[in-house]
C-alpha cells in the first residue's frame, strides 16, 4: 500500500472551526463520492486540536516549529500504479478536477504540501482498533518531519529507521504510546505534478511520525524510564531532524473511506513504488 499525506493550512480569512468544517461536511463527501474513479481504498481527515494544551508541552519539550498544519488529509492507494491508472481515464480526470477546484476555495496551497509515503509499523500496527474519535480519549500526535540541510532524505530516514525506531520500540511502554507509525516519504513524478497543479507549495519533507496516546493515561505516566526516555528522545530527534522546521501537534481523526486495502491482483515486487 502506498498513501498521500496532505499537509493543509487554511486560507486567509477561514477560521479553523468553519475550515474543518468545510472539509469535513464538504469536502469529505465529494472525496466519497469521487473515490471509484480515483482508486482511493481509504480516507481520513486528521483534524489539528488547535487550542489544545498538549501542544505547546509538546513544542516546547521538543523545542519543535510552532507552525502546525490545520490539518492532514491521508488517502490510501493499492499502488502507485493504481492511482496513474485511475488518473489516465477520463473519469479519474474529472474527479481529481473536481477535487481541485473545490480545495482551492479553503485550502491555501502556499503554506500547505504533499508527498507519497509508505507505513513502517513500529508499536501495534493494527490500524483497525486505534482511530483517535472525536469522542474518545485518544487522540493522534502528527509529527511531519524536515531533515538538516547537511543531511540527504535517505541519510534522515536511515536514522529514523535504524536508530528512532528501537529508541521509540524500547521505551513506548513506559511512556504510554498506544501506537506508533513511521510513515516514510518518497519522491515521484505525480507527487511534482500534484504540487504543480496547486501552484507554489512548500517543500515537502521526509515523512511524518504518528503516535497516538491516550490523553488520561498519558498524562499519568512518571518514573525512572520515563525520566529517561523523553532526553533520549528529544537527542536522538535532533540528529536527524531540523526541529526548526518541524511542527509537532495532537489531533483527532474522521475516517470517511475504509475499503479493503489488500486487493487482488496483488502488486508486485517494485510495482508499489512503481
Amino acid at each position: 500500500m502506498i498513501r498521500l499525506t496532505y499537509l493543509l493550512r487554511r486560507n486567509p480569512g477561514w477560521p479553523l472551526e468553519a475550515f474543518q468544517q468545510h472539509w469535513l461536511e464538504h469536502h469529505g463527501p465529494l472525496v466519497a463520492r469521487q473515490a471509484s474513479a480515483l482508486g482511493v481504498r481509504r480516507y481520513v481527515q486528521v483534524h489539528t486540536l488547535g487550542e489544545d494544551p498538549l501542544n505547546p508541552i509538546l513544542r516546547e519539550l521538543y523545542g519543535a516549529s510552532p507552525e502546525i498544519y490545520d490539518g492532514v488529509a491521508e488517502l490510501w492507494w493499492k499502488d502507485l500504479g493504481d492511482l496513474e491508472s485511475c488518473l489516465r481515464t477520463p473519469e479519474g480526470r474529472e474527479a481529481a478536477q473536481a477535487l481541485l477546484e473545490d480545495e482551492k476555495s479553503f485550502i491555501d496551497f502556499s503554506r500547505s504540501t504533499l508527498w507519497f509515503a509508505v507505513e513502517l509499523p513500529q508499536i501495534n500496527p493494527s490500524p483497525e482498533t486505534m482511530v483517535a474519535k472525536e469522542e474518545g480519549p485518544l487522540v493522534k500526535i502528527v509529527f511531519p518531519l524536515w531533515p538538516h540541510a547537511h543531511l540527504s532524505v535517505e541519510a534522515a530516514q536511515l536514522h529514523w529507521r535504524m536508530n528512532h525506531g528501537p529508541l521509540a520500540r524500547q521505551y513506548g511502554a513506559a511512556v504510554r504510546f498506544e501506537r506508533y507509525l513511521q510513515v516514510h516519504a518518497f519522491e515521484t513524478p505525480l507527487a511534482e505534478a500534484l504540487r504543480a497543479a496547486r501552484g507554489d507549495m512548500e517543500e515537502p519533507g521526509f515523512g511524518h511520525a504518528e503516535v497516538w496516546i491516550n490523553r488520561q493515561a498519558f498524562g499519568m505516566v512518571s518514573g525512572p524510564e520515563v525520566d529517561e526516555a523523553f532526553p533520549l528522545f528529544v537527542e536522538d530527534c535532533g540528529y536527524f531532524i531540523d526541529l526548526s522546521r518541524s511542527p509537532m501537534w495532537v489531533a483527532k481523526e474522521h475516517v470517511i473511506i475504509d475499503k479493503k486495502r489488500i486487493v487482488a491482483p496483488l502488486p508486485k515486487p517494485n510495482q508499489i513504488l512503481r
